[in-house]
Parts: C-alpha cells; sequence; structure tokens
C-alpha cells in the first residue's frame, strides 16, 4: 500500500527494506535497541513510529531518513532536488516540518538563530566562555554520535578557535557557534529528533557566511 498512489507507507517501505538487508524484527530490534514487539506494530500499522524510532531504523537500515518521515505520513516539504539551496528556503522547510508533525510550535526563523548568536560572541571573549568550550566541546562531539555533516566544520572551527593567532573578532564569531552547539537552550531542544541539531547546523551555516564576509574584508 501507498500513500496516494506514491512512497510506499511506513509498514511496507520497513518490511521491504528488511528482506532487501536480509534482516528480521528481533534483528533490528538488536540493532536499534527497539524492543521488536514494538517493531511488530509499527511495522503492521498498530503503532505511530516515534521521529527516534524512525532515526534508528535509518541508521540501521542504511536508507535516508527523509524517506522513511515521507513514508510515516509526516509533511517534509519538496523532494530535495526541487529545492533551492539558498539558506533561508531551507529554514522555511525545517519550520513547516516541525509544525506538521506537532513535534515544535516555535516560530523557527534565521532572525532567532542569529540573536542567539550575537548573544554568545562576547561570551566567547571571556576566560569563562573560552574555558566553557574548550573543556565541554569534546564531550558534547561525541554525545551527538556523528549526527549531521556539520560536525566537521565545528570540529575545524574548535581547531581556529584555540589557535593563538586567531583575531579577536573571528575567535569570536568562531566562539559564538561552538557555544550555541554546546549549550542546551537550543531554538529546538536537541532531544527533538530528527531535528534537535538542525539549527546547530543552521547556526554553524550562518558563522561560516559571516567568516567568509569577514575574510572578503580583510
Amino acid at each position: 500500500m501507498s500513500k496516494n498512489g506514491g512512497e510506499p507507507d511506513l509498514g511496507t517501505a520497513l518490511k521491504t527494506l528488511l528482506k532487501e538487508r536480509s534482516l528480521s524484527m528481533r534483528k533490528l530490534g538488536a540493532l536499534t535497541g527497539i524492543d521488536t514487539a514494538t517493531i511488530s506494530r509499527i511495522v503492521n500499522g498498530k503503532q505511530q513510529a516515534k521521529p527516534d524510532h524512525l532515526q534508528q531504523f535509518a541508521i540501521h537500515l542504511d536508507v535516508p531518513l527523509e524517506r522513511l518521515f515521507k513514508a510515516a505520513g509526516f509533511d517534509i516539504g519538496a523532494p530535495e532536488r526541487n529545492r533551492p539551496s539558498d539558506i533561508h528556503t531551507s529554514i522555511d522547510s525545517i519550520q513547516k516540518a516541525l509544525l506538521s508533525s506537532n513535534l515544535f510550535d516555535h516560530h523557527f526563523t534565521t532572525e532567532h538563530v542569529q540573536k542567539e548568536l550575537g548573544k554568545y560572541e562576547q561570551y566567547a571573549l571571556t576566560e569563562e566562555g573560552k574555558n566553557l568550550i574548550i573543556e565541554s566541546f569534546h564531550s558534547k562531539i561525541d554525545s551527538v554520535n556523528g549526527a549531521g555533516p556539520f560536525i566537521d566544520q565545528l570540529r575545524q572551527m574548535y581547531e581556529l578557535f584555540c589557535q593563538d593567532t586567531i583575531t579577536l573578532e573571528k575567535r569570536a564569531i568562531v566562539g559564538s557557534a561552538l557555544l550555541y552547539f554546546i549549550l542546551s537552550a537550543d531554538i529546538i531542544p536537541d532531544y527533538v529528533f530528527p531535528f534537535g541539531y538542525l539549527d546547530d547546523a543552521i547556526a554553524v551555516q550562518l558563522v561560516l557566511e559571516r567568516l567568509s564576509q569577514t575574510m572578503d574584508t580583510n
């Protein structure tokens, strides 16, 4: 069965993926830490999958998370190939997905992220802010467990932040992204899977734009 004659529903998609990968529900349960009975109810349409279920399925079935969210009925916007690469369009898509899934009802915009980054810039130049970044960055990275391509960018920012030759302006800009990532008061809480780190990723992109502009003017 499929939704509106397009993407298969989640149960059908999961059955197909399990068959293709020669996995049983019991084995998937062992891999994901999700109870086998829960997986069975989700596959048979008797229980709605939670976002964290979908994230685990995507990881261990090696399938794009977006595909499973579509199959589960979440409105995540137009297909990737039809989306402009503009960062503001991406934010709009995130906001629509959050609202349609009833996971989060805050009005998520670039301005909110920029405002938070602005708060952290001066703090990053203080001894307290610097120590917080140095002492907490690696443990925070470990806790994310590689969630998102922005992790490598954050690592590079951390290395830049720790350089003695970095200017105060760049240290403040880079430090704001690192503090945003480390501190828990996110615009989208980190526990809201799979969206919890998307605002961190947006913050990274905004900071990279700021750094690019800084280099252009120097």
